[in-house]
């Protein structure tokens, strides 16, 4: 007997992090996130579509410190109503960016890191 299983695409994305509430805020602050009225033990969700993101402490086994960097090889890209704008508010924030703003595939866009040192892509759509 076959049984045919489909998969739609992500349904929730995390970033295990070291300081949960440092992290949560810099999203908060720097991003505009909202948090969500409920979080599950040791994470913060935050309610953004499609797709809900969140901010979590590592799971067992993962050592944040022994990799060159959170996420090295994962793209993650946010959608955002003005890059140019958000690049401006971070920069003066002093959060490093690592891809200055540009035209791409998907708008304006430029890469910033987080608090946790994972890279950021902000795009327009």
């Amino acid at each position: 007997m076959t049984v045919t299983v489909t998969v739609s695409g992500p349904d929730f994305i995390a970033l295990q992090v070291r300081d949960v509430e440092a992290a949560a805020t810099f999203y908060e602050e720097h991003l505009g996130l909202r948090r969500t009225p409920a979080s599950p033990p040791g994470a913060v969700v935050f309610a953004t579509e499609p797709v809900p993101f969140a901010v979590r402490e590592p799971l067992p086994g993962v050592d944040l410190d022994a990799a060159p960097r959170p996420g090295l090889g994962v793209a993650l890209w946010f959608k955002t109503s003005d890059a140019q704008a958000l690049h401006d508010r971070l920069h003066a924030a002093g959060v490093p960016i690592v891809k200055a703003p540009e035209e791409g595939p998907f708008g304006r866009m430029f890469t910033f890191v987080g608090p946790e040192g994972y890279a950021i892509t902000t795009h327009e759509g």
